[in-house]
């Protein structure tokens, strides 16, 4: 069994405008099954609205079901006193650096979490070298993160998370506030700590370049999962993402309207690597 687990996953939010009236209801997840193995990278797209922030928060417990059972590493969501165990499990980093980074100073922030669950003091640091490390921020340690860029705050916000230990990361579009150059920052740290580190990594976007890396994608629209496979066989359904209001990766267009002109390519191209060795075959 995978570590997060979904079965009929359902959740509505409740809009009160008037006292004594009926709520308004919005259904944001709708139906969702899922089965995640440990140290796989999944990716997660949707347009605005499409349900993918709610149900990450999900993964944390920050949201209960509706309906239905979300387990993570076979502890219920929904059960209250497994919640504390739920978030070392699968830990959450947001768009915002800003809103996840309280320290004056990157080493004591990346501290904080371990220093706040009772971790003694050696094994702070350890964790505290471990984690800058693995996102490459080692360097910075002794700085303000206010003096850091926007990619290298979001790199101590997600070394923070890692020296709590978490078997899973949930990525909440880590990148959508950062420039080019900030996102390959931020998604390479985040490959390397799958690959080297055999952390789950569960990523939440709508930059289609950053899904060619991942194991699995899951597409969601209106709260319901729509479709799922590998980036290949996700990517080479074009005109259906389209219907989804949802892109693909430029050179994966590139391919498509060439083999639509009649050049002879393989659906589901994703790097221009693969591209040219298709065109020089």
């Amino acid at each position: 069994m995978g570590i997060i687990r979904a079965a009929k996953l359902g959740f509505d939010y409740f809009r009160y405008e008037e006292e004594g009236k009926e709520p308004e209801i919005t259904r944001a997840i709708d139906d969702v099954n899922l089965d995640i193995q440990a140290g796989q990278f999944i990716a997660v797209l949707g347009h605005n609205g499409s349900g993918k922030s709610t149900l990450a928060k999900h993964i944390n417990g920050l949201l209960v079901p509706t309906e239905g059972t979300l387990w993570v590493d076979n502890m219920d969501t929904s059960e209250e006193e497994d919640i504390w165990k739920i978030r070392q499990k699968a830990g959450m980093v947001f768009q915002n650096p800003d809103n996840q980074i309280i320290g004056s100073v990157v080493e004591e922030d990346v501290g904080f979490g371990p220093e706040n669950i009772g971790v003694p003091t050696d094994e702070i640091w350890k964790r505290v070298d471990d984690s800058l490390r693995a996102t490459g921020m080692i360097a910075y340690r002794h700085q303000s993160p206010n003096k850091l860029s926007g990619g290298q705050k979001q790199r101590v916000a997600i070394a923070g998370v890692m020296a709590m230990r978490p078997e899973c990361i949930v990525l909440d579009e880590p990148t959508a506030m950062l420039d080019p150059n900030g996102r390959k920052e931020v998604l390479k740290a985040v490959r390397e700590l799958n690959e080297k580190e055999g952390v789950t990594v569960i990523l939440i976007t709508h930059y289609m370049e950053e899904v060619v890396y991942a194991d699995k994608v899951f597409v969601m629209d209106q709260g319901r999962i729509v479709m799922q496979g590998t980036p290949r066989e996700v990517f080479s359904r074009v005109e259906e993402l389209k219907e989804l209001r949802l892109d693909v990766p430029q050179v994966t267009l590139l391919a498509y309207e060439l083999k639509k002109a009649g050049v002879d390519l393989p659906d589901g191209i994703l790097t221009i690597e693969e591209l040219v060795d298709a065109l020089c075959q």
